[in-house]
């Protein structure tokens, strides 16, 4: 079941054209980032003050912007089954080769959509709409001035990669 969120799309100008953007796993990067903590456990080190090491559970993302100047429309969120997906950006232009990723970094609020273990299959997606809409928002800013964003997306209480899909919906001016 899908979970349509984010500003009224019969309010959006007449002028603008609609362009959904897919979140996609960067392989690479989640490998770079399980490397980083497999190097920290092998050698007894600790991280770096600030550093976010990337978790068990998470994987990294990203968005490419062929366009930067967009309005944020809303988020089409897919879920097979119940779980939780927690989306967290990341604000700088991040350079994982040359830089590890730091917490203060990630953007706030993160988007979370959620679907409890005893809800029926076609009950629609959770979520806390203020957060994504400001989330949504925020992505469409950023895109201003980057033509890749990345994120970090969490799978926790029973949701998997392979069972969900996020994309985002954005009016290009």
């Amino acid at each position: 079941m899908s979970s349509q969120t984010g500003t009224d799309p019969a309010a959006a100008p007449s002028s603008s054209s609609a362009m959904e953007l897919r979140f996609a796993k960067d392989t690479s990067l989640t490998e770079v980032m399980r490397l980083r903590v497999q190097s920290l456990q092998r050698s007894g080190q600790k991280r770096q003050d600030g550093e976010r090491l990337l978790l068990p559970h998470e994987a990294v993302y990203c968005l490419d912007f062929s366009h930067q100047k967009l309005t944020f429309v809303h988020w089409s969120v897919s879920l097979i089954g119940h779980g939780r997906v927690t989306i967290t950006g990341i604000s700088q232009l991040w350079t994982p080769d040359l830089t590890h990723l730091m917490t203060r970094q990630l953007l706030e609020p993160v988007g979370t959509f959620w679907r409890n273990a005893g809800d029926p299959e076609d009950t629609p997606l959770k979520c806390l709409e203020a957060d994504i809409q400001e989330f949504g928002e925020r992505i469409a800013e950023l895109a201003k001035v980057r033509k890749v964003m990345y994120f970090l997306l969490a799978f926790k209480e029973g949701a998997e990669a392979d069972k969900v899909s996020i994309s985002m919906e954005f009016n290009q001016a």
